[in-house]
């Protein structure tokens, strides 16, 4: 049977597995958004008897992300296991019982355990596809592979959001208007389950479970052009067996309590709190409310028409996704720690503005003038989110965790990712009816909050390679400042872990910089 790696080497494969990936996350782009178009249809308002149920449509919409915890859970464990490929083709199954359920149904239970379904399959595969995606691209360039996929996750949201404003243009009497919008959500399920037969297993994966050759031969075309004794080959594939030999000093693999709550000489406990906390912040930035919000000032604040209201909402999310664009030539240039910085100083200006421009006294004395200030700067905030915070909170995660538990440390990174929506979720309507426009500062104050956060707990991850990240994390302080002064008093380097594998001359760093563009891949 004809292989990927049989044409594809180099730059050119790693951007094919990163295509395949962006089916994946292109589908949890598309699932995010599809409910908002779904939910204000009335022939499934009026078949589901949804009228003036508020909370049993929110119910319904919550319980995606029930599921989605579930299939982290599950999609972690079975990821360590049984591999990257076989794992993305059972969540691509999972989708596609989700969704066609989903498109059948007739009441509300059905809806329901149809949209938990489908949140297994978005878990599932948020906790395999950053890792297959990462543990195939070079260190140089991890980041830009992981933000162009998330380039595709916000083209899903739009996608959606288009998809269902066609429809509200059709006969709003006839169920297509909402069953196809909903069966759609099976396309890029099926090309990527159909795709991911002819690509290869993770490098990495293939060598803990001790497939040698099958390793080599997906490094070669990885990164040496199909020759197994490349120099990149050969150094890749000493650090991956270092780091093999390290972790299995440690015995068998944790499990997801272990990890969480068991001191090791790996120091996974501190990773999975990172993790976690970091997608929680990644809420509390702010990135639900101006969700929830946008339309709302749009047409009570602004004054604007409701086909207006819908247009700038339309529009905002195009100009989300293309700002997604910045981070692919940035995210590793710049590090994902100063990334994180600008971006939430950044936000928490624009939220900051936000709160002023709808403080009734204010916003009362010119309603439409202060409506369109705060119009851009939701505009503002969301192309600085897409930038920024949107794409570092899922790369970090696949980065930081050793290779027997990465598939579960993608579970973890999920699974704070659903906490994190859930109490926005939750907690934002009713600050909405309490406080008013000071949610806004409330949510500022956070962004605010997360930078001595981030530059006290999380260590920089751009051009490291998985491997040295192992030894980054290998520290008894958790302290950045001051695990980098433990390591060096032990005669690490921070900026190059693993250089007495590469060389023993004290040359090794200028030879990590020697990368052909394609190594870089």
């Amino acid at each position: 049977m004809w292989k990927v790696i049989d044409s594809f080497h180099g730059k050119s494969l790693v951007i094919a597995i990163n295509v395949a990936c962006g089916f994946s996350i292109f589908a949890f782009g598309y699932d995010q958004g599809l409910m908002a178009g779904v939910n204000v249809t009335p022939s499934y308002l009026e078949l589901m008897d949804l009228e003036g149920k508020e909370t049993m449509r929110g119910g319904i919409v919550a319980s995606y992300y029930c599921g989605s915890l579930l299939g982290s859970f599950i999609g972690g464990w079975t990821g360590d296991k049984l591999g990257r490929i076989k794992c993305i083709l059972i969540g691509c199954v999972w989708g596609i019982v989700g969704a066609s359920l989903q498109t059948a149904a007739m009441n509300v239970p059905w809806m329901i355990c149809s949209r938990i379904i489908t949140g297994v399959a978005t878990g599932y595969l948020n906790a395999i596809v950053p890792v297959w995606s990462a543990e195939t691209s070079h260190a140089t360039s991890r980041g830009m592979f992981i933000a162009m996929e998330f380039t595709l996750n916000i083209f899903g949201v739009v996608v959606a959001y288009w998809l269902a404003f066609g429809m509200s243009f059709a006969d709003q009497s006839n169920s297509v208007t909402w069953r196809f919008p909903v069966a759609f959500q099976m396309l890029p399920q099926i090309i990527l389950f159909i795709m991911v037969f002819f690509f290869p297993e993770s490098p990495r994966w293939l060598l803990k479970n001790n497939r040698k050759e099958e390793c080599l031969e997906v490094l070669a075309a990885l990164r040496g052009d199909g020759d197994q004794n490349h120099p990149e080959v050969v150094r890749e594939f000493k650090e991956i067996e270092e780091a093999l030999l390290l972790e299995s000093k440690e015995g068998g693999e944790p499990s997801f309590y272990k990890m969480m709550f068991e001191k090791d000489q790996l120091n996974i406990p501190r990773r999975v709190h990172l993790t976690v906390w970091l997608q929680i912040i990644q809420q509390l930035v702010g990135i639900g409310v101006i969700t929830i919000y946008a339309p709302e000032v749009f047409i009570g604040s602004a004054g604007f028409s409701r086909f207006v209201s819908q247009l700038l909402s339309g529009i905002n999310n195009v100009t989300y996704m293309f700002s997604t664009l910045v981070a692919v030539f940035t995210l590793d240039k710049w590090g994902r720690r100063f990334t994180m910085f600008y971006g939430a100083v950044g936000q928490g200006i624009a939220l900051l503005m936000v709160a002023i421009l709808t403080k009734p006294e204010i916003i009362a004395q010119d309603p439409l003038g202060y409506g369109i200030g705060t119009t851009v700067f939701i505009f503002i905030y969301t192309a600085l989110f897409g930038m920024t915070w949107l794409t570092v909170t899922w790369l970090y995660p696949v980065e930081i965790y050793p290779l027997r538990v990465r598939a579960r440390g993608g579970a973890w990174s999920t699974i704070g990712w659903s906490i994190g929506n859930g109490l926005v979720t939750l907690s934002t309507p009713p600050l909405l009816a309490e406080i008013g426009w000071a949610t806004f500062l409330l949510y500022a104050g956070f962004n605010f909050v997360a930078i001595p956060v981030i530059w006290a707990l999380y260590p920089e991850t751009a051009n490291l390679t998985l491997e040295e990240l192992d030894v980054i994390f290998s520290t008894k302080a958790t302290l950045v400042k001051s695990a980098e002064k433990e390591l060096r008093s032990r005669g690490i380097d921070p900026k190059d872990p693993l250089a007495h594998l590469r060389n023993g001359n004290g040359h090794a760093a200028d030879e990590k910089r020697e990368l052909t563009q394609d190594e870089k891949a």
